[in-house]
């Protein structure tokens, strides 16, 4: 039955703290504010989108090494012959 609390039973505010609650249920500490959350999910995006570009970038940089290494074979191969 107490799966069956009303909202404001199972959550409870906290002092001093406008968007906390805490869930009387699990005891985890919430944050109700909306526009909050969607700004967290908005920089956990970008710096996501970040992590991708550094990598994508860092692939682009070995494979141009390697480019360079075998242009750099095949020269002196010539050179040698």
């Amino acid at each position: 039955m107490h799966w069956q609390l009303k909202m404001s039973e199972r959550y409870l505010k906290i002092k001093g703290e406008s968007s906390l609650v805490k869930d009387t249920q699990t005891g985890a500490i919430l944050n109700v504010n909306r526009s909050a959350w969607q700004a967290a999910r908005d920089r956990a995006s970008a710096a996501q989108r970040s992590r991708d570009e550094i990598r994508t970038q860092a692939r682009e940089i070995n494979n141009l090494k390697c480019e360079m290494h075998e242009i750099k074979d095949m020269l002196q191969t010539l050179l040698d012959r």
